[in-house]
């Protein structure tokens, strides 16, 4: 077991192309499954904006501070070349446009880990301290046993937190999302991480929705 100090000091300029169903959807208008050469135009769009980003690099950006955040089913070949080239990098292992965590390549999740080893195993979760309880149970499970394996295979874990609002919590602000988002908001994401520090999830960065 690879043992890793908690946290990161270093600054990180995160370029986000980790989109899947909300990519092709919103260029494609595909909402089920892709054709071959769906997918291999999507891999196209993806490459074209990290050939971006190596050139945001090339002109001045910090490397040890630029990062990359893709996805392996339509960026494989991305990873692999940053892992190469030492950007850090980042790979998301949820499943795309779930409304509950759950892991992209189930249980073998860990294998892809091993595989790639990013320096930042990456999840996206909706979680609302004041939502439903039975939901926050299961995804504390899959979160502490996700910060686990990131340690096991030496990668850091960074969690991306949305915490959309519960209808009781909508209609306390007369419907209005921006009230939520200042009223309420800020307050529950205080919440939010104390909840899953006291349950063992303790990401060494938090991504949280701005205030």
């Amino acid at each position: 077991m690879t043992t890793l100090s908690l946290g990161y000091n270093q600054p990180l300029y995160l370029l986000p192309f980790d989109h899947r169903s909300s990519f092709t959807k919103g260029l494609l208008g595909v909402t089920g499954d892709l054709t071959p050469e769906q997918s291999a135009k999507v891999s196209e769009f993806k490459n074209i904006i990290y050939h971006g980003f190596e050139l945001g690099v090339a002109q001045g950006v910090p490397k040890s501070a630029a990062a990359i955040l893709v996805d392996e089913e339509f960026g494989a070949s991305i990873l692999r070349d940053a892992i190469t080239k030492k950007y850090v990098v980042c790979m998301p292992v949820e499943k795309s446009g779930q409304t509950e965590f759950d892991f992209e390549y189930g249980g073998s999740f860990i294998e892809h880990l091993t595989l790639f080893r990013p320096t930042f195993a990456k999840v996206l979760v909706r979680y609302n301290p004041e939502g439903d309880k039975e939901l926050n149970v299961r995804q504390r499970a899959k979160l502490r046993g996700l910060g686990q394996a990131a340690k096991d295979t030496g990668c850091k874990f960074l969690a991306e937190v949305l915490i959309p609002p519960t209808l009781e919590q909508l209609a306390g602000v007369g419907g209005d999302n921006e009230r939520y988002d200042v009223e309420l908001r800020p307050q529950l994401a205080v919440n939010m991480i104390r909840e899953l520090q006291n349950d063992g999830v303790e990401p060494d960065v938090w991504k949280l929705e701005g205030f």
